[in-house]
């Protein structure tokens, strides 16, 4: 049992390019993340919703993940606060208590790098989590996996990561915060995606699908408990479910139906079922 264990179950069964990004990029993210967390508990940030044009909703993949592993963190004594936009803050407060929601405004860069100053200044967050959360990519646009601009349906959350220390960005496709970490790879490979987001984290996860990345982190969170904090199958699929029921979309399709990027509800629970095992 160990953390590279966890890194290749998140990664099984890979559409987007990750497996052959993890090729070439440094190994043990799931313990340096891990650690980072565990280092100092106290106020964590995470964000999360990713907004799809076509639907005119927010994906299925990324509130599942932030409301385990929010709960997880809560189990272990953190405070959590969850951070969005409009476009995703129903089905985020839906998911858990409105009171931990903070709606993060879509804004100016000016006043979005002086609304995350307050966020910071206020809570003082030991660290600060992105999953699945669209990062700005070189031309200053946030772009969706195909490279349509959607930045006016996008809060400027990125601010928060570059005042901020400790912070982790969970991504399955390149176009998230966190992916900076591995531009170089992702442009030399070459066929990932055209507009990768520059946005940096501390650490950087990456999965075939954000929630699994978050699965993962909460496998990690267990060995260095040594208990098994991750969700049960049935509850990974309630997750889902939860956030389907509350407007959430297929994030590949567009599609209204309780999938996450391409794949059923039978599909998606191998990794919570093999996690679940591993720990």
């Amino acid at each position: 049992m160990s953390y590279s264990e966890i890194e290749k179950i998140i990664l099984q069964d890979d559409t987007r390019g990750m497996a052959t990004l993890y090729e070439n990029i440094e190994k043990g993210y799931i313990e340096r993340s891990t650690d980072l967390i565990m280092e100092k508990r106290g106020v964590v940030f995470i964000t999360t919703g990713f907004y799809i044009l076509s639907a005119k909703s927010s994906e299925t993949d990324g509130p599942p993940g932030a409301i385990a592993l929010g709960n997880t963190l809560e189990k272990l004594g953190f405070e959590v606060f969850y951070i969005t936009d409009k476009f995703s803050y129903k089905i985020i407060s839906g998911m858990s208590d409105e009171k931990k929601v903070i709606e993060f405004p879509i804004s100016s860069h000016f006043d979005s790098n002086a609304f995350a100053n307050e966020l910071i200044k206020n809570y003082d967050p030991k660290s600060i989590i992105s999953i699945e959360r669209a990062g700005l990519s070189k031309d200053g646009k946030y772009r969706n996996f195909r490279g349509i601009d959607f930045s006016k349906f996008n809060a400027k959350v990125d601010y928060l990561f570059e005042q901020h220390p400790k912070t982790i960005g969970i991504l399955d496709g390149g176009n998230e915060i966190g992916s900076g970490n591995y531009i170089n790879e992702i442009e030399n490979i070459g066929n990932i995606i055209e507009y990768p987001s520059i946005i940096t984290t501390s650490e950087s996860i990456i999965s075939s699908t954000s929630n699994w990345g978050a699965y993962g982190l909460i496998a990690g969170i267990s060995l260095h408990e040594k208990k098994n904090l991750l969700p049960t199958v049935k509850d990974g699929i309630k997750l889902i479910e939860k956030a389907y029921n509350l407007g959430a979309v297929e994030g590949m399709s567009g599609e209204s139906k309780p999938w996450v990027d391409g794949r059923s509800l039978d599909e998606d629970k191998v990794c919570l079922e093999k996690l679940n095992a591993l720990i």
